[in-house]
């Protein structure tokens, strides 16, 4: 299989009549490379796809994507082309959105960033809040699409209970969709961002069953602590211990497929979650120590996801197994996050992240993995049919 990107097209000379003659932003990060790992604001800046860049913008952790997480980003101008920078991640929810000044004088923002496939990855929410305000200015979008590494079949989750938006949340998706982003931004203009002029420069050569290594791309880790695909194949799920004091493997090499607590004994852990017959992977005790983040420099117990089948592995469902099996066998050590989380302040982190509080609420009851996941099931079969117009991709 060859894939070739929104992006290599560009390159390709393609859009040309979409770009020419117009006052162009981009939004990007490291991620915004194309076959050749030449980067978008080369081949904007070249001449050779037409039009005439004249500002950047960033999503979290920046356009050069050093920022750890929910970290603010400051604008200022790009050192090595001397554009502005508009930071769409600062230090308070307003951040998140350009201002009418950052658009102002623009025709055209070009969206191209690699997505990871789950609703609380901020990117794609990043995209909408652009689109919404472009709709505002008069601006057109046009997202240089890319794969979904999580494949475009598998839907997993349910949707976002009324009062527990966020910007892990800001519309009612499953936290597995199995879009791409520009699928993503077809089906959510309508409702989140009315009047945007919105087109979507498609791949060629993508199948929506298709994992990312038989796309041929090149995987740039599109955040610092996403670092290869199946850290973004596991992060669904595992990303959910963002919502505890369990560490999530941050401050290791391989961040949410390694996870633990200095007061979780591996073996046990590992037998239990066994117990639960979970498709797809198998867990490895071991001992470790952040470099940063939770728990740093303390050694710590848990477990690493080794994820053997990538077709029926299911990425939430394993999370709230994990989530389960922590708090039954260490009930008086295991806590939910009480600190801020994504600029909001009166919700629980992991209430922010499930949509609601109906998933905290059944692990606290100790309700079986299996009634969590039918639970489910009603908001997968509705996201399925709603979804089916925005897609752009066959199934094979």
């Amino acid at each position: 299989m060859t894939v070739h990107s929104g992006l290599d097209r560009l390159a390709a000379g393609e859009l040309r009549e979409v770009l020419d003659g117009r006052r162009v932003g981009l939004l990007c990060n490291p991620t915004s490379v194309d076959r050749e790992l030449r980067h978008a604001i080369d081949l904007l800046r070249g001449g050779g796809a037409g039009g005439r860049l004249v500002a950047l913008f960033g999503p979290e952790h920046g356009i050069d994507g050093g920022a750890q997480d929910m970290a603010p980003v400051e604008g200022s101008p790009d050192p090595r082309t001397g554009l502005p920078v508009f930071s769409l991640y600062g230090r308070d929810a307003a951040s998140l959105e350009p201002s009418s000044e950052a658009l102002r004088g623009l025709d055209l923002l070009v969206h191209d960033v690699q997505d990871v496939g789950c609703r609380y990855y901020t990117f794609s929410f990043t995209l909408l809040l652009a689109m919404r305000a472009c709709a505002r200015a008069g601006v057109e979008v046009l997202v240089l699409d890319r794969p979904n590494p999580l494949g475009g079949v598998a839907i997993e989750g349910g949707g976002i209970s009324k009062g527990y938006e966020s910007f892990v949340g800001i519309a009612s998706v499953p936290a597995r969709h199995g879009l791409t982003v520009g699928e993503l931004g077809r089906l959510l203009a309508p409702s989140f961002a009315p009047g945007v002029r919105l087109s979507v420069a498609s791949m060629v050569g993508w199948r929506r069953a298709a994992t990312f290594e038989e796309t041929g791309l090149p995987w740039v880790q599109p955040s610092p602590n996403m670092p290869t695909v199946d850290t973004a194949r596991v992060y669904p799920g595992m990303c959910l211990l963002e919502g505890t004091n369990l560490s999530e493997g941050r401050g290791t090499t391989r961040p949410f497929e390694i996870f633990g607590a200095p007061f979780i004994d591996g073996e046990r852990l590992a037998a239990a979650l066994a117990r639960e017959d979970l498709p797809g992977v198998r867990f490895r005790p071991l001992r470790f120590r952040p470099t940063f983040h939770k728990f740093s420099g303390e050694t710590c117990g848990g477990l690493q996801l080794h994820v053997v089948d990538t077709r029926s592995f299911r990425p939430l469902r394993t999370g709230v197994a994990v989530l389960r099996a922590v708090r039954a066998l260490w009930p008086d050590r295991f806590a939910w996050r009480t600190e801020p989380y994504e600029f909001v302040s009166d919700r629980l982190a992991i209430d922010l992240l499930a949509g609601g509080p109906a998933l905290r609420q059944a692990i606290e009851a100790n309700a079986p993995l299996s009634d969590i996941v039918a639970s489910w099931r009603v908001d997968e079969d509705a996201f399925r049919e709603a979804r089916a117009g925005a897609l752009l991709y066959a199934h094979a």
